[in-house]
């Protein structure tokens, strides 16, 4: 981890989703830190942008299907600023194509939304292994 704990941006083009996401890591007591919410592509990367190394997110967790760009989209451009970056693909669309693109352009993982309960623990365990101690 970057800071002392885990931070996390998450993207998803449906309030109530983010504010699930929110819930769901606090809840799980992680001592997570969401440094950011956006509701599209663009928004994303405008906040990611505005975060320099070392303050960009241990995790990103990125909705697929959004308005404007889409999650790989967005996913490639972040990956191209900060190749090591963690970033979950958290979709209701999730196929073993989608989950083989993701994978070739650096997505560490995907997460069917119906498997949300899997985000904690993904999430500890990605910003472990970005602060190099998984």
């Amino acid at each position: 981890m970057r800071g002392e704990r885990p931070t996390v941006l998450i993207v998803d083009d449906d309030f109530d989703i983010r504010l699930l996401v929110r819930v769901l890591l606090e809840s799980a007591g992680l001592d997570v830190e969401v440094v950011g919410e956006a509701a599209d592509g663009a928004a994303a990367l405008a906040v990611f942008d505005t975060l320099d190394p070392p303050e960009v997110p241990d995790v990103v967790i990125l909705d697929y299907h959004m308005p404007g760009k889409e999650g790989i989209e967005v996913a490639t451009e972040m990956l191209a600023q900060e190749p090591r970056q963690q970033i979950v693909l958290f979709s209701a669309y999730v196929t073993p194509e989608l989950e083989a693109r993701a994978q070739s352009i650096g997505v560490r993982a995907c997460v069917g939304k119906t498997d949300y309960e899997q985000l904690p623990s993904l999430v500890a365990d990605l910003a472990r292994r970005d602060a190099g101690t998984g």
